[in-house]
């Protein structure tokens, strides 16, 4: 028997679990596939900011801003401890766009490092992007991470402190006595546990519906990327425009990405979206002609309405946690939402207020936002 069992594998899981750990409690991580971190976190870009981020909730504002000022940290104190480096990088986000007002009226709000740029500067920013013309804004302040790396170190780092993986099994259900929580039924047979976090992504909302059927709204939204093999500072910044993104690794390689694919859980890299990605590839940057296509893959990420994850004790059945709908932002948002959920399972004052990720506080007909 584990004081906290945790649904879920990717980087919302195991962040949770890395502050419960600190504070003593044996965890159990359960993962539904044969490998842990294989679905949205593996699969992203890694960049800690979101993308055009005045277009978002200010509630995702706020976790991704406490997130960005501890990532560094956490990042170093992982590197330190599993010699696995997560590659935390501060190379600083080029964002085109017109909505400059929006843009600068954001920056000022939550004292975000933001300015307007004019097109020597762009060039001056990143020479190999192919200037299109129009406005843009830079944010020097923002970093990457390397998210497979990240995810490799945290799962080294848990089992080096006795974290408990479960893998190949499928959550079929939840043990309950009256109306508390105490363990879950599996695949693999039942695992007992004082509490239960479910953070299994866009698998979350299915899941909760065995127990109730007032659930978080999630939906699965497949986003396609590609990976060019390019020579290290070929690309030297983040770079964001007409939708796409360009990110440069610290080896030279380089992300493309990505679609956004409302096509229920089908998981499919498909010739059309990488054609549609190589070619925006080489219009933002035309030197990615001669790099090599090095992969080419597609993730299913945890849809929510706003992109404001669901971080919260359920109202009515004690003992049951859940932290997902993260959608695009699950690696910047991911160290603030599990302190805050860990802060909730041990009932201490919480970093932010929680009402803006409770269940009871957001609206059941608020769609999700299909065009971020």
């Amino acid at each position: 028997m584990s004081d906290v069992v945790i649904i879920g594998s990717g980087i919302s899981g195991m962040l949770v679990a890395r502050e419960l750990c600190a504070e003593k409690l044996s965890v159990t991580i359960v993962e539904r596939t044969a490998a842990t971190g294989q679905e949205s976190s593996w699969a992203g870009g890694g960049i800690i900011s979101p993308l055009y981020p005045w277009q978002y909730d200010a509630a995702v504002t706020r976790l991704a801003h406490w997130s960005q000022l501890e990532y560094r940290a956490l990042c170093e104190s992982l590197f330190a401890a599993t010699g696995i480096d997560p590659e935390w990088t501060k190379n600083g986000l080029l964002i085109m766009t017109d909505e400059l007002e929006q843009a600068t009226g954001w920056a000022e709000q939550f004292g975000e490092v933001l300015q307007v740029v004019d097109e020597q500067t762009i060039q001056e920013i990143e020479p190999a992007f192919a200037y299109p013309g129009g406005t843009a804004v830079w944010m020097p302040q923002v970093a990457q991470v390397r998210n497979p790396r990240l995810l490799k170190a945290l799962k080294v780092f848990l089992e080096q402190h006795k974290v408990n993986f479960v893998t190949g099994a499928e959550v079929q259900g939840f043990v309950t006595v009256k109306d508390r929580l105490q363990g879950i039924k599996t695949s693999q047979g039942e695992l007992q546990a004082d509490r239960v976090v479910v953070a299994s992504g866009a698998w979350s909302q299915s899941l909760l519906t065995t127990v109730d059927q007032n659930v978080p709204r999630i939906e699965p939204v497949q986003g396609q990327m590609l990976l060019f093999k390019a020579a290290p500072a070929l690309v030297r910044r983040i770079v964001l425009s007409e939708q796409r993104y360009v990110i440069p690794r610290r080896d030279g390689r380089v992300l493309v990405g990505s679609t956004l694919e409302h096509v229920g859980f089908r998981k499919q890299a498909t010739e059309t979206a990488r054609a549609e990605l190589h070619a925006m590839a080489l219009k933002l940057i035309p030197a990615l002609a001669d790099c090599p296509v090095e992969h080419h893959w597609a993730g299913l990420r945890p849809g929510s309405p706003q992109g404001v994850p669901y971080i919260y004790e359920h109202p009515t059945i004690r003992s049951l946690y859940v932290n997902c709908g993260h959608y695009r932002n699950g690696v910047v948002m991911g160290p603030a939402a599990a302190r805050l959920l860990a802060d909730q399972v041990l009932a201490r004052p919480p970093i932010l207020s929680i009402a803006p990720y409770s269940l009871t506080s957001r609206p059941a007909d608020r769609e999700i936002d299909r065009a971020k």
